[in-house]
């Protein structure tokens, strides 16, 4: 449950940190899923968890990984997906965070994050945090440099109940500084009755919270937008297959009504150095 004496963290047999789809797909979107998997290092053993605890939320994004690998098939959209769980590292938080590596996660404590010395933090960093989203960069900078039109979209899913709250929303829409793709897919999302879509909803985006988007599309001033699918929706394959091609329909239309307005340009906020890590 503790990483060796040589602050190395994975060892042979252990899962590469990053999974790359369609790393030369020629759709506009560009999709990460940063809570994709539940995969912990041999050296960490569960971090002192019971075996339930691995099939829950705290552990990993239930059924985002389904949903984003058909996603980026229907799409032909390279995707990104993180393996190993949050609970190891939490690529959608800043370095330095009091959640970056958490002791506590809902109502569960992590025993094998207690008391963690700061050269083991700086191995998950190292091995799984920085691997994954320096492969989002390369890719991202790769089709900037080739001037292909690039949006890019954060998948995520969230628990029906949470702390014994009831969550109504089967779909929820996050957007921060930059709201130009966000406002536009909230609205596609909208005109289905049957759907209850959340506006920054069971969670509100934050660059002094989230890392993902703010870096990756704020930062670069690109179209972006995070999707929170409610997990037990997509906790089946047929689920998964759904919900990916909702997505998929309202990504294009929201791309052809950007293309329309001009929108697909460049925002000022993604100006170099506008955000740089919280205080």
């Amino acid at each position: 449950m503790t990483e060796s004496a040589s602050n190395t963290l994975l060892s042979e047999g252990d899962p590469e940190p990053v999974e790359l789809l369609r790393e030369t797909g020629r759709s506009p979107f560009v999709l990460s899923a940063e809570h994709a998997g539940r995969c912990f290092p041999r050296r960490l053993g569960t971090l002192g968890l019971r075996a339930a605890d691995l099939d829950r939320h705290i552990a990993w994004d239930i059924g985002i990984a389904g949903v984003t690998r058909r996603l980026s098939g229907l799409l032909d959209a390279p995707a990104v997906l993180q393996r190993y769980s949050r609970l190891v590292v939490d690529c959608n938080r800043w370095p330095g965070a009091a959640d970056f590596v958490t002791v506590f996660s809902e109502d569960t404590e992590i025993p094998g994050n207690k008391a963690l010395d700061p050269a083991d933090v700086d191995a998950r960093t190292r091995e799984i945090f920085q691997p994954y989203h320096e492969t989002l960069q390369r890719l991202l900078d790769t089709r900037v440099a080739a001037e292909m039109e690039t949006v890019y979209v954060a998948m995520h899913s969230c628990t029906p109940v949470y702390l014994g709250v009831s969550r109504p929303w089967q779909v929820g829409v996050l957007y921060d500084r930059d709201p130009r793709f966000g406002r536009i897919l909230l609205k596609l999302l909208r005109e289905n009755d049957s759907l209850n879509v959340g506006d920054n909803e069971p969670y509100v985006l934050s660059g002094n919270k989230d890392y993902a988007v703010p870096v990756h599309g704020e930062q670069r001033g690109l179209p972006h937008v995070e999707f929170e699918i409610r997990q037990d929706l997509i906790e089946t394959e047929d689920g998964q297959r759904d919900w990916a091609e909702r997505i998929a329909e309202v990504l294009d239309r929201g791309l052809a009504q950007l293309r329309e307005t001009g929108s697909l340009l460049q925002s000022s906020v993604g100006e170099p150095g506008a955000r740089s890590r919280p205080n």
